[in-house]
């Protein structure tokens, strides 16, 4: 494995935007996993694990660290159970469980992404949050670099949650179980999940986006109600604004399909879209009197600057 300088990661996220990241590395096994982490150890670097670069913001000044984009991508099956390795694409997990007549994850059907990045951020499509799947996962300490089994509960799952983001272990693998049907419930499955990537390209950007901007609210951050009840749907106030496909800072538009998810124009910046969120922001709190925080990965910045 080659511990590379100085390499850009504009064209490693959906936004396309952002500057270089100090070193950059690509481990094809857990040995070179261990081997990346031992390097930022030894000089001091901190460490941003990158997946398909869906749901993060980039600086423009880059990333003063390592980099590790894992190429882990092994997948196994055993009865029900299904474990597959960090690099793999959610997606083709997805199309890989079905073609196995193992039904259930069809539910994250079109969420861009990778098993580490998934388990991160624990991805959710309506009532469904992958930890409803998840079984137990392998981990990497970054300080003693040490491999360990854990079991669900050690996650500490929430929505957009998980202990990951302590950033003080990272994914190697993922056990996941599901149900094992026969040919006809698969083929259903497999029409469910044509249906949900159907609907999301309609509904949603599909390139130069970061998803969900903004995170939902907290029924405890929300100090009044609407017809009787707390909506935390952050995607509900930016609504009422009127502001998708009109809303453009620079080269960065609130997208004209969904007023939560921001698009990068050519030559867009990270400084763009920042200054899009906090305008958004500011409209969101001189009309309502709440502060949305961001569901977006905000990578290299020396400081918050969107007040998270």
């Amino acid at each position: 494995m080659k511990i590379q300088e100085n390499i850009s990661l504009k064209d490693k996220n959906w936004f396309k935007i952002g500057g270089n990241s100090k070193f950059f590395c690509e481990p094809q096994n857990e040995k070179n996993f261990q081997e990346a982490i031992e390097f930022a150890n030894q000089n001091n670097l901190e460490i941003f694990v990158l997946g398909q670069g869906a749901n993060i913001l980039i600086s423009d000044d880059g990333f003063d660290g390592l980099t590790i984009k894992p190429k882990l991508k092994n997948i196994c099956i055993d009865k029900k159970l299904i474990t597959t390795q960090a690099g793999v694409q959610i997606q083709d997990l997805i199309d890989f469980c079905l073609d196995n007549n193992l039904v259930g994850l069809e539910e994250f059907s079109c969420i861009p992404g990778t098993i580490g990045g998934s388990v991160f951020i624990n991805i959710h499509y309506l009532d469904y949050f992958l930890s409803d799947f998840l079984v137990s996962a392998k981990v990497i300490n970054k300080k003693s670099v040490e491999i360990k089994m854990v079991d669900k509960s050690w996650f500490n799952f929430g929505y957009d949650q998980s202990k990951l983001q302590n950033k003080e272990h990272f994914l190697v693998s993922a056990t996941f179980e599901l149900k094992k049907v026969d040919d006809i419930k698969t083929a259903y499955s497999k029409g469910r999940r044509d249906e949900i990537i159907r609907h999301r390209q309609r509904r949603y950007p599909t390139s130069n986006t970061c998803g969900s901007f903004f995170r939902n609210f907290h029924e405890d951050e929300i100090p009044f109600k609407i017809n009787g009840k707390k909506i935390t749907a952050v995607a509900y106030y930016l609504d009422k604004l009127g502001i998708k496909g009109e809303l453009r800072v620079g080269n960065a538009i609130v997208s004209s399909k969904h007023a939560n998810m921001l698009e990068t124009l050519p030559n867009a910046t990270s400084c763009d879209v920042i200054n899009l969120a906090k305008e958004m922001q500011d409209l969101i709190q001189k009309k309502y009197g709440i502060l949305p925080k961001t569901e977006c990965q905000l990578i290299g910045f020396k400081n918050d600057p969107l007040n998270n």
